[in-house]
């Protein structure tokens, strides 16, 4: 404080001896007199005042103007901001209506009582390949209900609430499904492997199966109605011995990006209920 003080009094003094000096050279010139020692000695004061006095405006009218550029690049960017995530809504908006409007146009163009439902968490364990859908008791969902998309099979329900159930998908280890190989008829077990396919087991080494063979439910074990799309035949392996060859399936639902299902419920009997295959 003290310092500041000091540096405006110092200002004031020299502006006030460069005003006297000049004011007494004015009145007459005198190249050898008090006027020739006032220009000398004022004028580097002089010099030194002035150009202080321009930096101080300079760094004045700068400062003013990075903080007015500041606060209007802190608006813009508040701006972007806003104008990104009502980007980004509007995106998963689009994105979400397309999947609803995908799974409303197979309702009304299949018979059954057909439910849709959200998944709203899913297990995180590595050794259990579950979903929870906000749909329950109070919904009419049952135990061991078939649930699917309009893709293909995704599981089945194993436990209900009033308002969520936890569904049981393909991908499981603890998952079966009766299936049949489309093209030649050949039946076998669809069993979780892993995240991305499934084993179809027990197809004997004599039958005729190819890659991109397209596999779907057979209704025989009373769980999904017969004609659902489960994937399609992506490796097998023919080994020199054994009875059974070993065929991958790929299913067609994308377990990691399962958001709505549909759940078919009050169904009792594989023949009430059957989907043609588009695939």
């Amino acid at each position: 404080m003290f310092s500041k003080k000091m540096v405006v009094v110092g200002i004031i003094l020299v502006i006030t001896a460069n005003i006297v000096a000049l004011s007494v050279s004015s009145r007459r010139y005198s190249p050898h007199g008090l006027g020739r020692f006032a220009i000398f000695f004022v004028a580097p004061l002089q010099h030194v005042v002035v150009g202080g006095l321009k930096l101080i405006r300079d760094t004045w009218n700068h400062y003013f103007i990075l903080v007015s550029v500041s606060r209007e690049n802190d608006k813009l960017k508040k701006e972007l901001e806003i104008a990104t995530y009502q980007n980004s809504q509007r995106k998963e908006l689009a994105l979400s209506n397309a999947r609803l409007r995908k799974l409303l146009d197979f309702r009304k163009n299949k018979s059954g009582n057909i439910l849709s439902a959200e998944v709203v968490a899913r297990d995180p364990s590595p050794w259990f390949k579950t979903i929870i859908i906000d749909k329950g008791s109070a919904e009419k969902v049952v135990k061991g209900v078939p649930v699917f998309i309009p893709d293909g099979i995704a599981g089945q329900v194993i436990d209900v609430s009033s308002h969520y159930s936890k569904v049981l998908l393909i991908n499981d280890r603890n998952s079966s499904v009766d299936a049949l190989v489309q093209r030649t008829r050949t039946r076998g077990i669809i069993q979780g492997e892993s995240v991305e396919q499934c084993r179809l087991k027990y197809v004997l080494r004599k039958h005729d199966i190819q890659v991109r063979d397209v596999v779907i439910s057979s209704g025989l074990d009373g769980v999904y109605p017969k004609g659902f799309n489960i994937g399609y035949v992506s490796g097998i392996v023919k080994r020199n011995s054994g009875m059974f060859q070993e065929v991958t399936v790929t299913p067609y639902v994308d377990f990691e990006k399962l958001e709505e299902v549909l759940v078919l419920i009050n169904y009792s009997k594989p023949s009430d209920f059957e989907l043609s295959n588009n695939k």
